[in-house]
C-alpha cells in the first residue's frame, strides 16, 4: 500500500495506541486531546474518515467512534511501528546475562517462554529446535485409471511421488483440487491449509492429505516439540471473551500448538550465524490456520551450530503491542541462537 499522508499517518498511529490501551473506540476530540494532535476534531475526523475509506479503520458500531482494521494493523506494522518500549529492552539486558547453567534444554525454553509470557502478557510458545526437512513446493496430480499419481517437488532437484487408490466421484475435480493445494502451498509458505478445503473437494482432499500424512509418517519425523506459556493470559483478554469462538484455538494449542507457529516464507527469512533473527508478523487471516483469524503471530527464527531449526512467538489479540512483541520473540531468539550456536 502506498505510504499515507502525514496527517492519516500521525491519526492512524494514534488510533492503534488508543485501542491497544483501552479496548475502546476512539473519536477526533479524545485523538486531539490525549495525544495532542496539531489540528482541529474536525480535520482529525476528516483524516478518519479517509482511512475508513480506505479500509485502515473500521466502525464497529453507528455513531461509535472507529477501531483499526486488520489492514489498518498491517499498515502500522509495515510503515509505522515505533521503538519498543523500556519493558522490551529490559527484557534483552536480563536475557544478556544468561548463560547454560540448565540442566536441559527444556528447562531453558520453559523459563524463556515464561518471562516472555509474563513481559507482554500474551501466549508465549517456543519450538525445540529440528532437523530441517525438504519442504513441499508444488505437486502434480494425475489420474491413472483408479490410481492417483502424486508427484511432489520439494527442491529444485528433489522430487517424490506416491501411488494413490483414487475414489471415482473424485476424478472430475482433480484440476481444481491441483489448483487449490498449490494455492495453498504458495500461501503457506509449504503447508496446506485442509482445514479450509472447500467442500466440493473433500473427498479427492481426504485422499491426498491421507498419503502426505503416510509419507511424512514414514520420513521418520517426529512431531515438533513445543513449550507454551500464558494461556491463561491470552483468554483473559477482551478479544477472547466468547467461549465459542476462543475453543478452536485453544484446542489448537493444547493438541497442535506446532501448527500456531507461522511457516516462514523461504529459506532467506532463516536467521544467518551470529546474527539477531528478524521476526514475522501475521496479522488475522494472514495466518494459515483459521483458529487464529481473529488473532496476530510476532514469530523468529532461530538455529543450532548443527542448522537445527526451532521459533519464539507470542500469539494475542491483533490489538497488540507490535514493537513490544517483535523486539521480545528477536531478543529471545538471539540468546537461543547464541547458547546453541
Amino acid at each position: 500500500m502506498d505510504p499515507l499522508p502525514r496527517r492519516q499517518q500521525d491519526v492512524l498511529r494514534a488510533t492503534v495506541r488508543h485501542y491497544v490501551d483501552t479496548v475502546e473506540p476512539v473519536g477526533s476530540r479524545t485523538l486531539v486531546r490525549r495525544f495532542g494532535l496539531t489540528a482541529s476534531p474536525a480535520t482529525v475526523r476528516s483524516a478518519m474518515g479517509a482511512l475508513e475509506q480506505r479500509g485502515l479503520l473500521t466502525q464497529p458500531h453507528t455513531s461509535a467512534g472507529r477501531i483499526p482494521s486488520q489492514q489498518g494493523y498491517r499498515l502500522y506494522v509495515d510503515q509505522l511501528l515505533p521503538e519498543p518500549g523500556s519493558a522490551a529492552r529490559q527484557l534483552e539486558r536480563e536475557l544478556a546475562g544468561i548463560s547454560l547453567q540448565w540442566a536441559a534444554l527444556d528447562d531453558l525454553l520453559r523459563h524463556l517462554a515464561r518471562r516472555l509470557s509474563d513481559l507482554t502478557g500474551l501466549l508465549s510458545l517456543i519450538s525445540r529446535p529440528q532437523r530441517q526437512r525438504p519442504q513441499l513446493q508444488a505437486l502434480r496430480l494425475v489420474p491413472s485409471r483408479d490410481r492417483l499419481l502424486v508427484f511432489l517437488v520439494q527442491g529444485p532437484a528433489l522430487t517424490s511421488s506416491l501411488n494413490l487408490r483414487l475414489p471415482l466421484e473424485a476424478e472430475a475435480n482433480l484440476a481444481i483440487l491441483e489448483r487449490w493445494a498449490n494455492d495453498s502451498l504458495r500461501q503457506g509458505g509449504g503447508h496446506i491449509a485442509w482445514e479450509r478445503l472447500p467442500e466440493e473437494l473433500r473427498t479427492g482432499g481426504a485422499v491426498l492429505r491421507q498419503g502426505l500424512e503416510d509419507l511424512e509418517r514414514r520420513g521418520g519425523a517426529e512431531p515438533e516439540g513445543v513449550v507454551a506459556a500464558g494461556l491463561g493470559g491470552l483468554l483473559a483478554q477482551p478479544e477472547f471473551s466468547r467461549t465459542a469462538a476462543l475453543l478452536p484455538l485453544v484446542q489448537l494449542v493444547e493438541h497442535r500448538p506446532e501448527q500456531v507457529l507461522g511457516p516462514l516464507a523461504s529459506a532467506s527469512e532463516l536467521p544467518p550465524p551470529l546474527e539477531t533473527p528478524a521476526d514475522h508478523i501475521w496479522i488475522g487471516s494472514e495466518h494459515p490456520h483459521a483458529a487464529l483469524a481473529a488473532c496476530a503471530v510476532v514469530q523468529a527464527p532461530y538455529r543450532t551450530s548443527d542448522g537445527d531449526l526451532g521459533h519464539v512467538a507470542l500469539v494475542g489479540p491483533m490489538r497488540m503491542a507490535y514493537a513490544t512483541a517483535g523486539a521480545a520473540v528477536r531478543s529471545v531468539a538471539a540468546i537461543l541462537q547464541r547458547l546453541l550456536g
